[in-house]
């Protein structure tokens, strides 16, 4: 069983002086050349290694963000030092909450803080996220006030959460935002372990019960993913958050609004063909 997550003010001092520089860097790398077609309305990409925006459209607009919003609620509970190893029951005020979506923890389910993190971040279960919350020293109040502290610490200028699990269209950032979520998150072992495992089993009352990430790129031998999130309500449509890396450098992926099952995915693959398409490229014309 896992012991409980420390936070370290190190990783804290060196991500906030990345997020800074994010917005004042001089970009020094050349951008991939050539148009990409992408079906997102709102998009980021970031080259991380030195900090150069290689693909922006919208950036700046505000639209609900669904349960990419668990990325924050996993980030505050962690930095909360709230014990992994304590059991945490789902109640009915958590099913009440999260009304009109499908779960398999049923009302009176117990399992770990740990493992309620680990299906919130990977099969993006809305009772694990409601539950962790609630269960947060102070309550829901207290976790959202957190939610949206560690928003403004992170110059999320733009950022409001009003529910842990992204089923409130209230729960609003721009792709700009996201980076500096995503960038925060990954800092957090735990964040990239959970949200990145392929699948997870546990016991609810006599059953074993199997649950799978919800980002089927996670399982893929030819993607190399440390973090990553997905979302979707009709307000915000198919959203998805990643930080891989694509010819050996880390990059950090938002794709807000997108129609259709598999849009995002394949919105992220177009990203990837088309930044090794321009590294093949510059390679060619460079001799190498």
């Amino acid at each position: 069983m896992r012991t409980s997550f420390r936070f370290r003010p190190w990783l804290f001092a060196a991500t906030t002086v990345l997020l800074a520089s994010f917005s004042s860097h001089s970009w020094s790398q050349p951008v991939p050349s050539g148009k990409l077609q992408i079906k997102s309305a709102s998009v980021l990409i970031l080259d991380e290694g030195d900090e150069t925006v290689l693909y922006s459209k919208q950036a700046q607009k505000v639209m609900p963000i669904a349960s990419i919003t668990k990325l924050m609620t996993a980030l505050v509970v962690l930095e909360g030092e709230q014990p992994l190893e304590e059991t945490v029951t789902i109640l009915q005020v958590d099913r009440d909450k999260t009304k009109g979506n499908a779960s398999r923890l049923a009302v009176g389910t117990k399992l770990t803080r740990s493992e309620l993190l680990h299906l919130a971040l990977m099969s993006s279960e809305n009772r694990a996220a409601q539950a962790v919350c609630r269960a947060y020293t102070g309550g829901v109040p207290a976790c959202l006030k957190a939610m949206n502290a560690k928003a403004r610490q992170l110059g999320m200028k733009n950022s409001r959460f009003a529910d842990p699990t992204g089923l409130s269209s209230s729960n609003v950032a721009t792709a700009s935002d996201l980076v500096k979520l995503v960038i925060a998150a990954s800092r957090q072992p735990l964040i990239q372990e959970y949200s990145t495992s392929e699948k997870l089993t546990v016991k609810v009352g006599r059953q074993l019960l199997e649950f799978r990430n919800t980002n089927s790129l996670t399982s893929k031998d030819d993607w190399d993913i440390s973090i990553q999130k997905t979302g979707f309500t009709q307000d915000a449509g198919q959203c998805l958050v990643m930080r891989t890396k694509i010819q050996d450098r880390p990059t950090v992926i938002v794709l807000l609004n997108s129609f259709g099952k598999l849009t995002r995915v394949a919105d992220a693959r177009r990203v990837r063909k088309w930044i090794e398409g321009s590294v093949g490229t510059q390679m060619a014309r460079a001799g190498k």
